[in-house]
């Protein structure tokens, strides 16, 4: 077994079972791409078993701190059913459920959402790579499907030194999938869409969305990077007269029109609009347009932490106009999937550009991911997904 030894102090982190080992904590060893090493103190202390990344800052991660864990295709298995049973535990009303989320299950850079009968993988680190086979069994196996698809082509696989892969690992069917969420039906791509195919972390915070719109009477409804129209049909089933969905994507916003048609929905009551967010908000000031509740759930501005001032000046921006626009009494859900931005900074960006609108409000409470997209006591950065939901003093 090969090991590496981390330099003195560097194990403080391992020791909060933190997963996470950065090329500058090391002193010595390596290993090959995917490879198991065992990870010691400066002092020759055991402290993990781990995959180790040779192209990555993130040169490594723990799979477990005990020493005498086998990391083989058992391992594997018995993670992947630990997982599963924290699922049936929590309060999940759709039959898309997102089953392993990486670190936050013990299985770091390992992502896997079930949509019907039919399984989505992503293999982003180095050392699911490796395992992908064992893993794939161990997916079937627990949940008793035969068909797996797997989706790794996002961009932090370039950080790991590994080529996009995409295509049937299991089995084979349709790529164009539907689901149940909080009673509404959803479609998607498992080939083509965003993530997995859908932005099932945002699933409570659009229920949540329905009931308040219902609740404030909100008649009018602006949705800002609406993708396929999650929110839209929210805003439309909690009794919305009128949604305006804006997104740069012409596919996706014919996949948003067809949500509201297969919900039962009037589409006079809908506009849809191929335009850049920013822009559409200043054309609205302009006009005096008004919103009784708006939706601000934009792409990630701010991957790293290092992007951190860029993007808040963009946040700050698009939250400017939104309130704006914003009727008195009316609601702001608004979102950061920043990795970069935590949610303390993004509460005093939304401050900021609330003091710059010159607009005050309440808020209401504070969002984030569904609870099948769990952040854990040792892996805050778990929490990707944050929001706050803020309403404009009447």
């Amino acid at each position: 077994m090969k090991t590496i030894r981390l330099r003195p102090g560097k194990e403080r982190s391992l020791l909060r079972r933190h997963p996470w080992i950065f090329e500058s904590a090391i002193a010595k060893g390596g290993g090959d791409s995917g490879e198991t090493v065992r990870v010691e103190s400066a002092e020759g202390r055991f402290l993990a078993w781990a995959a180790f990344s040779p192209a990555s800052r993130i040169r490594a991660r723990a799979w477990s701190f005990d020493e005498a864990q086998r990391i083989d295709a058992a391992f594997f298995a018995a993670a992947v059913a630990r997982a599963l049973r924290a699922r049936e535990r929590f309060a999940i009303d759709s039959d898309g459920v997102r089953l392993v989320h990486g670190e936050s299950d013990g299985l770091p850079g390992l992502i896997v959402d079930r949509y019907g009968d039919t399984l989505v993988a992503q293999f982003t680190s180095a050392g699911t790579e490796r395992w992908k086979s064992a893993i794939a069994d161990a997916l079937l196996q627990s949940t008793g499907l035969e068909k797996l698809y797997e989706r790794s082509d996002a961009s932090v696989r370039q950080l790991e030194g590994l080529e996009p892969a995409t295509g049937w690992l299991r089995g084979e069917g349709a790529t164009e999938l539907a689901i149940r969420e909080h009673g509404w039906r959803l479609t998607l791509s498992i080939a083509e869409g965003h993530k997995t195919g859908f932005y099932l972390d945002q699933r409570d915070s659009r229920h949540r969305f329905s009931e308040a719109v219902r609740r404030l009477g909100a008649q009018r409804v602006l949705n800002c990077f609406c993708y396929t129209g999650g929110f839209t049909v929210a805003a439309l089933a909690g009794g919305a007269q009128h949604v305006t969905s804006i997104d740069s994507s012409g596919p996706a916003l014919e996949r948003a029109r067809a949500h509201v048609a297969l919900n039962g929905f009037d589409a006079g009551g809908t506009e849809f609009l191929d335009a850049d967010v920013n822009a559409s908000l200043r054309r609205f000031l302009q006009e005096g347009r008004t919103f009784d509740a708006i939706v601000l759930d934009p792409p990630k501005f701010a991957p790293t932490a290092a992007h951190a001032e860029r993007a808040a000046r963009a946040y700050k921006d698009i939250n400017r106009l939104g309130l704006q626009l914003l009727a008195p009494g009316g609601l702001l859900y608004t979102f950061s999937c920043s990795g970069g931005i935590g949610a303390d900074l993004f509460h005093k960006i939304v401050a900021s550009a609330g003091a710059d609108a010159n607009v005050d409000g309440y808020i209401l409470e504070r969002l984030g991911g569904a609870p099948d997209h769990p952040m854990t006591l040792e892996f805050p950065e778990g929490e990707y997904l944050k929001g706050l939901a803020v309403m404009r003093k009447p």
